[in-house]
C-alpha cells in the first residue's frame, strides 16, 4: 500500500468538490469552535468568580443565629436572639486557630447629607473587621476601641455612599451625615472593591462602632453574627470546629441537641460556586459538542455520496487489481482530512471568537489547552469513526456490479 499515493489521491478528489468539501468541514469547524468558546467563557467565569470571593478573604469564617423556640413557638433566623457579645469574648479567648473576630449587627436605612440622600447598610463591627473582611481604607482612619466603648457616632464609607452623596469635588473626611435621624461624622473612607461574586456592591455601605448600631439604631443587646478571620486558610477547618465547640459550650448545648446558630466559611461558599459552575460549564460544552456530532454525521452522509458517484472508478480500480484495503483506505483518509482540516480552523476560529468575547463583551475567559486538545482529538475520532463505514462499503462493492452501476 503506497500511502504517498492515498493521501494524493485523496487530495484530489476533494479538490473537485471544493465547496461540497468546505459545507462538509463547516460542522466540524462550528463545532470546535463552540466548544472551545464556550468552556473557555464557562472557565474564565469560574475563575472570576473564585477571584472574587478570595478577594473577600478566602479564610472568612462567620456565625449567625440559628432558629429557637420562644414559649413553644419556633422563631425565624432573623428573630433569634441566640448570639450574645459574651459568645465573641468566648471565641477570642478559647479558639487558637482564629487570628481575628468581631460581633456584627446591621440595619438598612437613607443615609442624608444635605438635600441628597442614599439607601444603604450601616454595619456595627469593631476594629478588627477590615482585616477580616478584607478592606482597606483610601483615607481617613477606623474607629478605636474607645469610641466603640463610647457608642461613638462615628463612620466609615463605602466609595458608592461617597459618590452619591458627595460627588468627586467635595472631601467627605469630618462632614456629618445622617443615617436614620441620628448624626455620624465621617473619619473614613473605603478603598473600592466592586461586586462580588453575587453582584452585590461591596462599596455600598456604612461600618459603625457595633455598640453605637446594636444602642442608637437598633435598640437592641444581642448581635447578628460572629465575623472571624482563621490563622491561616489551610487551618480554616480547625477553626470551624474550635468556634462551633466554644458556642455550643457557651450556649450550655448538650450533646445530641441541635445547634442554635449555624457556622459557615467563604472556602465552603467558593467551593458550592464552583461546583455550580463546572456544572454549567459541562452542561456549556456538552451543548456545543452536539454540533461536533451533527458535523460528524455530515461527513458520514457526504462520504456516502461519494462513494455512489464514483461507484464505476472503484469498479475500474478494483477490475485492474487494486485491493478492497486500498479502496478503503482512500476514503478513509478523505474523511479524515475533512475532520481534521476543520478541527484546525474551528481551533483557530474559537480562540478568536474567545478573544472576540473578552475584549468587546469585557467577559472573563480562560481558553483551556485541554479543550483545544480534546475538540482535535475528538475530529480524528470523528473523521474515522464517521468515514470508516462508507469507506468500508466502497471496498465490499462487487467489481462487475460496480462498473455497470449507472
Amino acid at each position: 500500500m503506497n500511502y504517498r499515493n492515498t493521501l494524493k489521491i485523496s487530495m484530489n478528489a476533494l479538490r473537485r468538490n471544493k465547496f461540497r468539501a468546505f459545507l462538509t468541514m463547516l460542522g466540524i469547524i462550528i463545532g470546535v469552535a463552540s466548544v472551545i468558546a464556550m468552556l473557555a467563557i464557562g472557565q474564565g467565569s469560574k475563575k472570576s468568580i473564585q477571584d472574587q470571593m478570595a478577594d473577600m478573604g478566602t479564610n472568612l469564617i462567620f456565625a449567625m443565629p440559628g432558629s429557637e423556640q420562644r414559649g413553644g413557638v419556633q422563631m425565624g433566623n432573623s428573630d433569634a436572639q441566640t448570639i450574645k457579645l459574651s459568645d465573641v469574648e468566648a471565641v477570642e479567648r478559647e479558639c487558637t486557630a482564629i487570628s481575628a473576630v468581631s460581633p456584627q449587627v446591621s440595619s438598612r436605612g437613607q443615609v442624608v447629607y444635605g438635600n441628597k440622600n442614599w439607601p444603604s447598610t450601616v454595619y456595627g463591627v469593631n476594629e478588627k473587621y477590615l482585616d477580616i473582611r478584607k478592606y482597606t481604607l483610601a483615607a481617613g482612619r477606623i474607629f478605636s476601641e474607645a469610641e466603640v466603648r463610647s457608642y461613638a457616632k462615628v463612620c466609615i464609607v463605602g466609595q458608592t455612599v461617597v459618590d452619591n452623596l458627595f460627588g468627586t469635588d467635595i472631601d467627605p473626611i469630618g462632614k456629618s451625615v445622617r443615617f436614620n435621624n441620628i448624626p455620624f461624622k465621617i473619619i473614613g473612607v473605603l478603598a473600592e472593591k466592586g461586586e462580588n461574586g453575587m453582584g452585590q456592591d461591596q462599596d455600598d455601605l456604612m461600618l459603625s462602632p457595633y455598640t453605637t448600631v446594636q444602642k442608637r439604631i437598633l435598640s437592641i443587646t444581642h448581635i447578628q453574627g460572629i465575623f472571624a478571620s482563621a490563622v491561616s486558610e489551610d487551618m480554616n477547618d480547625v477553626a470551624i470546629e474550635q468556634l462551633t465547640q466554644t458556642l455550643r459550650k457557651a450556649h450550655k448545648i448538650k450533646e445530641n441537641d441541635t445547634d442554635d446558630f449555624r457556622v459557615m466559611s467563604q472556602s465552603e461558599l467558593v467551593s458550592t460556586f464552583t461546583s455550580i459552575s463546572d456544572v454549567l460549564t459541562a452542561l456549556l460544552g456538552a451543548i456545543a459538542g452536539i454540533s461536533l456530532l451533527v458535523g460528524g454525521i455530515g461527513i458520514m452522509n457526504i462520504m456516502y455520496v461519494s462513494v455512489t458517484e464514483r461507484t464505476k472508478e472503484i469498479g475500474l480500480r478494483l477490475s485492474v487489481g487494486g485491493r478492497g484495503v486500498d479502496i478503503m483506505m482512500q476514503f478513509l483518509v478523505e474523511a479524515i482530512l475533512l475532520s481534521v482540516s476543520g478541527g484546525v480552523v474551528g481551533i483557530m476560529l474559537g480562540i478568536l471568537a474567545t478573544w472576540a468575547v473578552s475584549s468587546v463583551m469585557n467577559w472573563p475567559v480562560v481558553i483551556m489547552s485541554s479543550a483545544v486538545f480534546f475538540s482535535f482529538l475528538v475530529c480524528s475520532a470523528i473523521g474515522i469513526f464517521f468515514g470508516w463505514y462508507p469507506a468500508r462499503k466502497a471496498a465490499a462493492l462487487n467489481p462487475i456490479d460496480a462498473l455497470r452501476y449507472e
